[in-house]
């Protein structure tokens, strides 16, 4: 078995808004002059926080880190629904928003605890026929979708600065949180989308040890192998 090289491994990138995960791992192969480099799990375009790249034979372990839990922080726009389920999305239903405080969103949140069957919406990566589900949903087609199994640990808010409110949850692999989000506006009865959208922790790994997208494509390689969480670490 050959040895593992300086950057075989993970780096944890903090994704700004605007870059697909695609293209921070496209820029970060061409920096780094690495073939191999993929990543642990995608973010939306518009979505922020712990991006896990994996390097070299770091990509070997990609299906073990996918399958760890996450913590997102984000915000919720209640009295709009849209057709994405995000604020990228066309609105296609507002309603006014109820008298509600914390405590009412907290109780209502009680109820998407533990296992439940979630379906993903359109606007998604999930594949049916080989062919991505956004690529349907931009030709105006919608299919049937399978519901899947998730978890969702914990769902709580701590600010209500209406129609916005601020939330934590954290969950299983797979979730949708826009999804969440649109149930709980169907639940309260006015519709909602997700605003913003982070994420904290990808099971062991948390958002305050990575490195800024901006400042790691400026980064000399040497410097950035510095970075590298070894592939036995991974192991761990």
């Amino acid at each position: 078995m050959r040895e593992f090289e300086s950057f075989d491994g993970a780096l944890l990138i903090d994704k700004p808004a605007g870059p697909t995960s695609h293209d921070i791992v496209e820029h970060l192969r061409h920096h780094l002059g690495i073939k191999k480099v993929g990543h642990s799990g995608t973010l939306d375009p518009a979505a922020t926080g712990l991006l896990i790249l994996l390097v070299g034979r770091g990509t070997k372990l990609s299906e073990q880190l996918m399958a760890d839990d996450k913590v997102y922080a984000g915000w919720i726009k209640l009295g709009e629904a849209t057709d994405s389920q995000d604020a990228d999305g066309q609105v296609t239903s507002s309603a006014p928003v109820p008298p509600l405080t914390v405590e009412d969103l907290n109780r209502a949140a009680e109820s998407f605890l533990g296992d439940q069957m979630q379906t993903p919406p359109m606007v998604s990566a999930v594949k049916i026929g080989g062919v991505p589900l956004y690529k349907l949903a931009r030709k105006g087609i919608e299919v049937v979708r399978e519901p899947r199994l998730i978890h969702i640990y914990n769902f709580r808010f701590t600010t209500w600065e209406a129609p916005y409110a601020c939330f934590r949850v954290a969950c299983t692999k797979g979730t949708y949180v826009r999804t969440l989000a649109h149930e709980l506006g169907a639940k309260l009865g006015c519709g909602a989308h997700l605003a913003t959208l982070r994420r904290i922790t990808c099971g062991r790994y948390d958002v305050t040890d990575a490195i800024e997208y901006e400042q790691a494509i400026q980064m000399p390689p040497a410097e950035l192998e510095k970075r590298i969480i070894p592939f036995l670490k991974l192991l761990g």
